[in-house]
């Protein structure tokens, strides 16, 4: 691990890994990786033929059932302790006050459904289950997919484009990791404000459709860079 790596923020898992050697444990990660999408993706699908729609808590538990099948004693369900992030000034709520809050988030999402935008909603969520760790493992991957579902629902479409948002995200940690620090700081303050997040939201999915314009111009957008608000700096 190097010294920037030991500095990410993550959550240190509850339970004992099911996979122990590292590079097959990689390799699952990124088998099931391409399964939650895919499962993300047909949600999308679902969510716009078969309206009203509404998100639900069983819908999250099986985004993140997809992502640690096999890998995780406890794929598809809520974490049974408490739960550590790494490098985070955010304690995470106790576990037994997480089945009420994913609700919550949940009604949030069904409550502002038409009158807020798609992009605030994803960063909400993606902020929220972030906040809520609901998980022992997964928390992060669940929380990018989840926005990525509720984004592109929203939006009644799945927009082309590679890379997707949720691999975008992953290129530009150190923003996403500021917009969740910042939105948490909101939180302690009695505050709902993920408006960081929502601008990285904006300037990745911006970033995820000029791909497709290169590709179909033939050509790169000035030089491939895409300007996003995300705390005043170039994406």
């Amino acid at each position: 691990m190097t010294g920037e790596e030991g500095e990410r923020r993550h959550s240190k898992a509850l339970e004992p890994e099911l996979i122990k050697d590292p590079k097959l444990k990689a390799e699952a990660e990124a088998a099931n990786g391409l399964r939650q999408y895919d499962f993300a993706v047909q949600a999308v699908q679902t969510a716009i033929e078969r309206q009203p729609f509404r998100l639900r808590l069983s819908l999250i538990l099986s985004l993140q059932r997809e992502a640690l099948q096999g890998i995780s004693a406890y794929a598809g369900l809520f974490r049974p302790g408490d739960v550590k992030i790494q490098h985070s000034k955010h304690v995470p709520p106790g576990a037994h006050m997480v089945p009420e809050l994913v609700e919550d988030l949940c009604e949030y999402v069904n409550d502002h459904w038409e009158a807020s935008s798609p992009i605030h909603l994803a960063a909400y969520v993606m902020w929220r289950l972030n906040w809520i760790h609901p998980f022992a493992d997964g928390n992060g991957r669940t929380s990018r997919i989840l926005s990525f579902f509720v984004l592109f629902a929203r939006l009644g479409a799945l927009l082309p484009g590679t890379p997707t948002l949720p691999d975008l995200i992953i290129d530009h940690r150190d923003l996403y990791e500021a917009a969740l620090d910042d939105a948490d700081e909101a939180c302690r303050q009695g505050k709902l404000d993920v408006s960081k997040m929502e601008h990285l939201v904006e300037a990745l999915l911006a970033k995820q459709l000029a791909r497709v314009y290169e590709l179909a111009a033939g050509k790169a957008v000035l030089g491939g860079v895409v300007s996003g608000k995300a705390d005043e700096k170039t994406i």
